[in-house]
């Protein structure tokens, strides 16, 4: 998959794809339906969003929401086929074009988009005044085709990244992945942590949660894929998140325990999928206490992660 960051400067092997627009956060069965209707037999497949999110730009301070960051998302992207992602940078500069600047200097003249695929609810342009059919008349204009994709609805409803969140929020990461597809996954790089996991007996792989939506804190049956390096590969596990009361750390973060794994991970990009939620985070009385959960936790995870 080839990455686009500015709708100036694009190779002309770049230009004239199918495009579905949006911000594709999480990259629900939402999304994929609407990069489904993108697909056609004589255009590249592409994905139009923006980096940062556009809530993001216009409130900064606002506390943290998304469900992946860009790496995360452009790497499920890609799972889905997707051939160029143009993944333009919302600044100040985008944000003040006009719906009609919009379409004429970033779709056509910008991308040469030649279909683009939106959501009913699409609103796009200086103070969002551009809706879908607004869209849709603009591509007549000027010579690009249009569908609008109707919402998606499941077995919980409305399937939106506001009701992911909500499932992710109250512990419940098989509802969440029943509106996404697929499970809700953590992506980044293996950092350095207290390193008290491997004095118990169970080294751990740390993650930061900076910028993302956090779930509900406790511990999860998790999926790890290592993206990277020699040990690249899929493994089951175990990881809590949250802040640890045992220790009293004030930031929350995601600490996998890698079942059968034996290597440094360190530095290297991992994507944690959460599987199903074991308990809450705890305070226990003492460390051989904490290791006799621990051990309880891992052997309910194993049963869990082999009967998928």
């Amino acid at each position: 998959m080839r990455i686009v960051r500015d709708h100036q400067y694009v190779l002309e092997t770049d230009r004239g794809a199918s495009a579905a627009i949006g911000n594709f956060d999480g990259v629900h069965l939402g999304h994929q339906h609407v990069i489904d209707l993108a697909r056609h037999d004589s255009a590249p497949l592409g994905v139009l969003t923006f980096e940062p999110h556009p809530r993001e730009f216009f409130a900064p301070g606002a506390p943290p929401f998304r469900l992946m960051g860009a790496e995360a998302r452009a790497h499920q992207l890609e799972k889905l086929g997707v051939e160029v992602l143009y993944e333009l940078p919302f600044n100040r500069t985008l944000s003040e074009l006009s719906a009609e600047q919009f379409a004429r200097n970033v779709l056509v003249e910008g991308l040469g988009l030649t279909h683009v695929v939106v959501g009913a609810d699409f609103c796009f342009g200086k103070n969002r005044l551009g809706t879908a059919d607004g869209l849709r008349a603009m591509g007549r204009e000027m010579g690009f085709d249009v569908t609008i994709a109707t919402l998606l609805s499941g077995d919980v409803g409305a399937v939106s990244s506001t009701a992911i969140r909500q499932a992710l929020t109250d512990g419940k990461p098989k509802v969440a992945a029943n509106m996404l597809g697929h499970w809700h996954r953590i992506e980044g790089p293996v950092i350095h942590g207290e390193k008290r996991g491997r004095e118990l007996g169970y080294p751990t792989a740390n993650m930061s949660l900076d910028r993302l939506h956090v779930p509900k804190p406790g511990v999860y049956a998790v999926l790890v894929d290592v993206l990277e390096g020699p040990q690249a590969g899929r493994y089951h596990g175990v990881s809590n998140l949250g802040i640890r009361p045992m220790f009293e750390r004030d930031t929350p973060n995601l600490e996998t325990h890698l079942f059968d794994f034996k290597g440094d991970l360190y530095g290297r990009h991992v994507s944690v999928g959460l599987v199903d939620y074991l308990r809450g985070e705890a305070k226990f009385d003492s460390l051989p206490a904490l290791i006799t959960q621990m051990d309880a936790d891992s052997a309910r995870a194993r049963s869990i992660l082999a009967a998928l």
